[in-house]
């Protein structure tokens, strides 16, 4: 029988959601220390994107900066847990929710993206995704 790592398991469950959506850019598993847990990039072209905008070490370092802001923001305002951050500019953005109490899941989108459709299928990956980072799925 072959083994199945949770790198796999993980990097499936963010192309699965990718391939649903318009617009996404990248996709990233960031541990609240900022390193990258998983990742996963649609592929369009030969376009090897290591130091662009949407390098997964770059966005896991500025997804946890972000999520430790944010959740220091709604804690000294009592406004409880985070639920997602949206950061959106004019050309695209990066929605960030969490997975679990060490890890979250950011998706870069560009500006064709449609926000709703993308915030319905990442929380319902952040579910799955969980549960694989527990231990719940083999």
């Amino acid at each position: 029988m072959a083994q199945v790592y949770k790198t796999d398991l993980l990097e499936d469950a963010l192309k699965e959601m990718c391939a649903k959506l318009v617009g996404v850019q990248g996709a990233v598993i960031v541990s609240i220390e900022g390193f990258v847990v998983a990742a996963y990039t649609p592929k369009e072209g030969d376009l090897d994107d290591e130091e662009g905008p949407t390098s997964s070490p770059q966005v896991a370092a500025m997804a946890a900066t972000l999520i430790a802001l944010g959740e220091r923001t709604l804690s000294r305002l009592a406004q409880g847990e985070m639920m997602r951050l949206l950061v959106e500019g004019n050309d695209g953005g990066m929605l960030v929710v969490p997975a679990n109490r060490r890890a979250s899941i950011a998706v870069m989108v560009g500006r064709e993206a449609k926000m709703g459709l993308v915030m319905y299928a990442l929380q319902q990956s952040a579910s799955k995704i969980s549960d694989i980072l527990e231990g719940s799925v083999n």
